[in-house]
């Protein structure tokens, strides 16, 4: 039953003292308005885009005050957050590591060092039980000393010796970062070195003192995504003002950039560059004599790495060259000699073509092999490929069946690699391989949640046009098929984007084993069975996506695994407009949601945030044709639908400058002007990825389950 709650009541007063009414669309993460051309006509609640304005923030505070209310005076919420709290903490977690010329590097949070630490050790250190660290840089002591709310995003070192880097970090946890040359023989900040101030957009090592550089160098050099489409080259001692610019793409992109044509050893065979002309197609160049030259390959193919003399490409479509046709997914091989002398008249070789329901998840390349993880009915397997006389052969690494398998990280150097192994119910275990080809165990993480008599099963439902969409169920012991048990179906179902089992942890320990039932879906629109898989359910048929994650849902009532009063969704970004049009299309089949950092005003999606990029997923509204698809499920305006909806959960962050946090705040506004119950909690930072500390991760994760207790247990 709807009813008038306190959100509506304070909303109605802000509406009346003058807090909307239509404003401007601001453009990215500014306060103010910033152009009147893109007003949205009959948006109430369009100043819930100013990101850090007095009145959305006191609008947010308002919201999670009684979110906080709602979830953390519930006497569940403290025993919860402990548990998550200690399983982020846990000093027995595997320290996951990458094979650097410096050292075996990890970056560490805990509770003595929430923000992190940047350590390195030996190999040999590393196989024992106690590890003996050096610490690179503190993360925490720097925000310290700084008075910033610094979160590492990275450390992009010139190869082959790796002394000098550029360290990444954002305020906050927002995608835009600064960058600052790091000394690792030193342990310190280059005084007078490279820095570059907050912006989307990246830096790459030419030399010790020259830098490709793309970021945001003033009016004119930002795409409307808002990045960069410009490169510098900027050397040492001169002013980045002055850096001559050595590429150039268009306005209408959603980015572009130059980089460094480099193999494993450092060697640098060229410059290479790009334009995205789409999320999903790029034009490529390589520069001979002097001059861009456009790359014949088609746009939704992509170098993927040199190995043993060859540049290899990759192809999400069917690619014909003329001479002969290469399926969707595969893998291709140039000459690397040729391609640089002519990069358009070189003959292509097939290195591998999936076979039925395959297709590849990744690549990695040691100092002489490339290794690639796939899907095989999203099960994982680990490949490595060698040219051999003449001919490219390969052979499947000796891994766990039935999990999902991958390169933890391999060496440039040398032939060693790691991987890793993983389901539901089964923690990390790494594999050491000194040859690159027989692994063995060397670690493996703590049991975080007691397992038994659970059981992992698949199952396909058949989505609206007959289409099987597999998904995984894991049950508790003793699970009836009554149609009573607590369930969480969780999906994504974008940007060719594979969901494959990983060890439930905190979802485990929480949720499973007080009864729940966790099931992770494998739509249309992600990656799980290759290009086609992804292509199928994008812009005008997107709606499958959201017909195949209904379907899951109604296949897993129908089997009686549960009910609509007991099945509960959730899902991040993309994820999070899953959620969304799966609860307004169908408000009766839910009794929990969980929308986080999402999209959701898909009529406006391109004005906010970095949304303009991902029009080739969606369309554009701002074209009729193209809106007609979009306003058939946008979950914003299906909220005045009138339906009975759900008690939703809205999970943003103020720092979130991809998706926006106007997404579920305008959301959430509209369901209070409605009369719908529902509940909102924005963290200031965090940004898109979520909590930037283990305290901040087990706080939401806590507040989560808490909501579906609440919702699915509670009678």
């Amino acid at each position: 039953m709807k009813s008038v709650s306190t959100r509506a009541i304070a909303l109605s007063l802000a509406l009346a003292a003058g807090m909307t009414m239509s404003g401007p669309a601001l453009a990215q993460d500014a306060d103010t308005v910033a152009n009147t051309e893109f007003e949205a006509e009959n948006d109430p609640f369009i100043w819930l885009e100013e990101t850090r304005s007095d009145r959305a923030m006191a609008w947010v505070e308002n919201e999670n005050e009684l979110t906080i209310a709602a979830l953390q005076t519930d006497p569940r919420f403290e025993e919860l957050r402990e548990e998550a709290l200690a399983i982020y903490n846990a000093d027995d977690r595997i320290p996951g590591v990458s094979f650097t010329h410096y050292g075996m590097v990890n970056f560490w949070q805990d509770a003595d060092n929430p923000k992190g630490i940047v350590r390195r050790t030996t190999l040999e250190s590393w196989r024992t039980d106690n590890p003996t660290w050096e610490t690179i840089l503190d993360v925490d002591a720097l925000a310290e000393a700084e008075g910033r709310d610094w979160v590492y995003q990275g450390m992009n070192c010139l190869p082959p010796d790796g002394t000098r880097c550029l360290v990444s970090l954002s305020d906050g946890g927002q995608d835009a970062s600064i960058m600052r040359e790091f000394d690792l023989e030193t342990l310190s900040f280059v005084e007078g070195g490279f820095e570059l101030p907050e912006s989307q957009g990246g830096a790459s090592w030419v030399d010790e003192n020259t830098l490709l550089v793309g970021r945001d160098f003033g009016d004119g050099t930002l795409t409307e995504s808002f990045y960069p489409f410009t490169t510098r080259l900027w050397t040492r001692g001169t002013s980045i003002e002055e850096a001559p610019e050595i590429f150039r793409g268009e306005a209408t992109d959603v980015s572009a950039g130059a980089y460094l044509l480099r193999d494993a050893s450092g060697t640098v065979h060229g410059r290479m560059a790009y334009r995205g002309i789409s999320f999903h197609e790029r034009a490529y160049y390589f520069e001979v004599d002097g001059e861009w030259v456009a790359l014949e390959i088609p746009a939704k193919a992509n170098p993927y790495g040199i190995v043993d003399g060859h540049l290899l490409f990759s192809t999400d479509v069917e690619w014909n060259d003329g001479e002969q046709v290469f399926p969707a997914d595969s893998i291709i091989a140039v000459d690397l000699e040729a391609f640089k002398a002519d990069p358009n008249t070189t003959d292509r070789t097939l290195v591998w073509s999936p076979q039925e329901r395959q297709t590849k998840r990744g690549a990695s390349t040691t100092a002489n092999s490339l290794y690639v993880t796939l899907l095989d009915n999203v099960r994982g397997q680990v490949l490595k490929f060698d040219y051999v006389d003449g001919e490219w052969v390969s052979e499947r690494i000796d891994l766990p069946e039935n999990a999902s398998v991958g390169v933890s990280t391999a060496s440039n150097e040398t032939d060693q690699i790691m991987f890793y192994s993983t389901d539901f119910l089964s923690p990390g275990t790494y594999y050491y391989a000194a040859d690159g080809v027989t692994p063995e165990p060397v670690k493996e993480s703590p049991e975080r949640f007691d397992a038994t008599g659970m059981q992992i099963e698949q199952y396909e439902a058949t989505s609206a046009d007959g289409t099987q969409i597999p998904y995984f169920i894991v049950r508790p012991e003793g699970m009836e098929d009554g149609g009573s048990t607590p369930t969480l179906l969780y999906g994504y179902g974008g940007f060719q984007i594979s969901q494959v089992p990983s060890y439930l942890g905190t979802t485990g320990r929480m949720w499973v084993e007080r009864g729940g039932a966790y099931v992770l879906a494998n739509l249309r629109g992600g990656g799980e069975f290759g290009p086609e898989w992804h292509q199928s359910a994008i812009r005008e048929n997107k709606q499958r996506t959201w017909d195949d994650f209904i379907a899951v849902a109604e296949d897993l009532v129908e089997r009686g695994f549960t009910s609509p009063d007991h099945l509960g969704i959730q899902g991040g970004s993309q994820g999070g407009l899953l959620v969304g049009t799966a609860f307004t299309q169908r408000p009766d089949l839910f009794d929990a949601a969980i929308v986080q950092i999402p999209l959701f005003d898909m009529l406006r999606y391109q004005y906010i945030g970095r949304g303009a990029s991902w029009i080739g997923e969606y369309g554009d509204p701002r074209i009729p044709e193209q809106r007609e698809w979009i306003e058939g499920y946008s979950p914003y305006q299906a909220l005045n639908s009138g339906e009975d909806f759900p008690r939703v959960f809205y999970v943003t962050s103020t720092a979130d400058d991809r998706t926006h946090p106007s997404h579920g705040r305008k959301a959430a506004a509209r369901m209070a002007a409605n009369g719908d119950e529902y509940l909102y909690y924005e963290d200031m930072t965090g940004g898109h990825s979520g909590g930037v500390d283990n305290e901040q991760r087990a706080r939401l994760r806590a507040m989560q389950i808490v909501y579906l207790m609440q919702q699915l247990m509670d009678d």
